[in-house]
């Protein structure tokens, strides 16, 4: 297997999200990719908030609440001796995602899953399937 450019791994603090950091820091460790990077995806808050919030302070949300995200990302990383580049986007996960896949030159995505099963396996997957449908490269689930 050729060694991919970077890994980007979707995080938000959980231990689902933990579990598919130590994944990806396995196969950084196993030499099948050079980068390793976490993104932590923050909801979009336009709309009515922003006529009574400044974009300023919006901003400064969504830092805070994406540094939030990370942290435990970061902490894992950093105990695996492992580098980790990381970011912060605003808006629907799938979107976000796919847009930071094309600007890293990712070659695969992780993320963890909340492992239900039937109908609330269906919407609860859904941050999974947004992701999957707005990427071209393969994606990792991990329980």
């Amino acid at each position: 297997m050729a060694k991919m450019k970077a890994i980007l791994v979707a995080v938000d603090g959980s231990d689902t999200s933990d579990r598919a950091v130590g994944h990806a820091i396995d196969l950084i460790s196993a030499g099948l990719a050079a980068e390793l990077h976490l993104l932590n995806v923050q909801p979009n808050l336009g709309g009515a908030i922003s006529t009574f919030v400044s974009r300023e302070q919006i901003e400064i949300h969504h830092r805070e609440e994406g540094q939030k995200g990370l942290a435990s990302a970061v902490a894992l990383a950093k105990k695996a001796g492992v580098e980790a580049k990381v970011h912060i986007g605003v808006g629907r996960q799938g979107e976000i995602v796919g847009e930071f896949v094309d600007k890293l030159g990712a070659g695969l995505v992780v993320l963890g899953t909340r492992g239900h099963t039937g109908l609330a396996g269906v919407l609860l997957g859904s941050v999974a399937q947004d992701v999957i449908a707005h990427v071209k490269v393969p994606v990792t689930l991990v329980k």
